[in-house]
């Protein structure tokens, strides 16, 4: 069982994914991945704010020379539906999904991995523009 998900390319989505992915953060108990994302925001000196719903909002500004273009707005959720086997013993609301490469796929090991919107996140925020 291959877990080092941050040798896949390319390797930064893919290490922000590993790391996201081991936050619980099932509904109504999303705390830590809020904070997760401000940090990251903050440490790379984005603006960002939650609102009184805990919305979080990122604010990127333009590279040099794009100031001009149209700006792109990325949305997605911070929660995830649990779900997992009948036989697997995990809180959802304390236990990191245990990720891990099985040939050409990235899959959990009993739960549901909930992939789409980290790599969404991730994937689309690291274009160049």
């Amino acid at each position: 069982m291959d877990k080092n998900l941050s040798a896949l390319k390319p390797a930064l989505v893919w290490k922000h994914f590993a790391q996201i992915v081991r936050i619980p953060r099932p509904s109504s108990h999303e705390e830590k991945i809020r904070k997760y994302v401000m940090d990251f925001a903050k440490s790379r000196g984005l603006e960002c704010k939650e609102d009184a719903a805990h919305n979080v909002y990122v604010r990127k500004p333009a590279s040099k020379g794009m100031e001009d273009r149209k700006g792109v707005i990325l949305q997605a959720h911070l929660d995830m539906v649990p779900q997992k086997n009948n036989d697997k013993k995990f809180d959802f609301t304390k236990d990191p999904i245990d990720a891990y490469i099985d040939g050409e796929w990235v899959t959990a090991d009993g739960t549901t991995l909930w992939p789409s919107w980290s790599r969404t996140i991730w994937c689309t925020g690291r274009s160049k523009r």
